[in-house]
């Protein structure tokens, strides 16, 4: 699906290259690629402004002929528009475990679930504070969505690593409820995870104001926050419904 995705994506530049080259293009074409991007789930909000702006290739033209003189800043100035989305999509192609996390993730009636993790992989490659952010979101959502599936009552306020801590025991997942050293040791390192997803939110994320010591993530950071979160979601959610099963 991201192969696809890609191959329109990069259709859509070099169309626009043409035309800011002076070039004609196909004013259908346009049409359907820049309809289909801007309603596609999970990247609409990535594609390049100008293509929101832009109906047809004839308002292109004249919002790019007076903008830059020469080709070359033409040129220039759409690599920089179409590298984020590129730049997101390559990433996620290269990650095949997102299209099971986001099967699992959509088989839920849960928008909260659903927007958390479109988020996370949205700014996965390119905000990697505000993925940090969507990563830990995720989790929470998930535990909620479960407690309260389970009549379970819980703080809404409550840290995730308490939220987590609730819904592993409502799950049977809690280490403390196995006595096979093997169990333990898996189920310690899950909550493990979930604390250290909860704790680099707090650190590196985008929730809080830094001072002069804060250190800004890089996209390796915000990729291993999102891929632990959509790992540990999926777990928990298919755990949920083996249980109601």
């Amino acid at each position: 699906m991201n192969d696809d995705l890609i191959n329109k994506v990069e259709s859509l530049k070099v169309m626009l290259v043409s035309r800011a080259r002076g070039g004609e293009g196909d004013e259908r074409e346009y049409s359907d690629l820049r309809r289909e991007l801007l309603s596609s789930l999970g990247i609409a909000k990535l594609v390049p402004q100008v293509v929101h702006v832009c109906r047809n290739l004839s308002e292109f033209w004249s919002f790019i002929k007076p903008k830059f003189a020469k080709y070359a800043e033409r040129e220039d100035y759409l690599r920089k528009q179409f590298d984020p989305l590129l730049t997101m999509l390559e990433s996620e192609s290269r990650a095949p475990s997102d299209a099971g996390i986001t099967a699992t993730v959509e088989a839920i009636s849960s928008t909260y679930i659903q927007e958390a993790w479109h988020k996370a992989l949205e700014r996965r490659a390119t905000d990697a504070e505000g993925a940090i952010t969507a990563a830990r979101t995720l989790l929470e959502s998930v535990c909620k969505h479960i407690l309260d599936a389970a009549g379970a009552t819980y703080d809404d306020a409550a840290e995730l690593p308490k939220l987590y801590t609730l819904t592993a025991k409502q799950l049977n997942l809690s280490p403390s409820q196995h006595t096979e050293q093997l169990f333990k040791q898996i189920l310690g390192g899950c909550q493990t995870v979930v604390e250290g997803v909860g704790a680099m939110r707090n650190r590196h994320s985008d929730a809080h104001g830094k001072g002069m010591s804060g250190t800004k993530p890089a996209p390796r950071h915000a990729e291993l926050a999102v891929n632990l979160s959509g790992t540990m979601a999926t777990f928990l959610l298919q755990t949920w419904e083996a249980r109601k099963k």
